[in-house]
């Protein structure tokens, strides 16, 4: 099924102070990375080498709660205050930094840090180019 993301930010009535094409390319990687990160989260957790796994948990969980936050408020648009734009897509961009450079130092062992990691990577990258654009 492909993503209403997209439909929907065109069907917003007035105009919007961000390329669409790359905001609806920003709110899927973030959807997806925060999907991502709580499966891998809860996959980390069944590991029997958990206890090894407590930073990348936390990771986890602490990207999926800001890529999750950070897609609500890029969906919505009347009195868009750009600074909180910029502030949100900065902190996850750091955040998906943090959370695929922490699951790529386990994804030797486990595919679900591997796939996180990859998620996290494709998330930063859609952050920073939607901060590209931000004036």
């Amino acid at each position: 099924m492909p993503s209403t993301t997209k439909p929907m930010l065109d069907a917003y009535p007035k105009s919007i102070n961000l390329d669409r094409a790359k905001l609806a390319a920003a709110i899927d990687a973030l959807n997806d990375c925060a999907q991502a990160c709580t499966a891998c989260a809860d996959a980390c957790l069944s590991e029997d080498m958990v206890a090894e796994l407590t930073k990348c948990t936390r990771t986890d969980l602490d990207c999926a709660d800001i890529c999750t936050t950070t897609a609500r408020v890029l969906s919505r648009h009347t009195g868009y205050d750009a600074n909180i734009s910029r502030s949100l897509l900065e902190a996850c961009a750091t955040a998906c930094k943090a959370c695929g450079d922490e699951c790529a130092r386990h994804a030797d062992m486990h595919e679900h840090c591997r796939i996180c990691a990859e998620s996290c990577r494709a998330c930063e990258k859609a952050c920073r180019d939607l901060l590209a654009t931000i004036s």
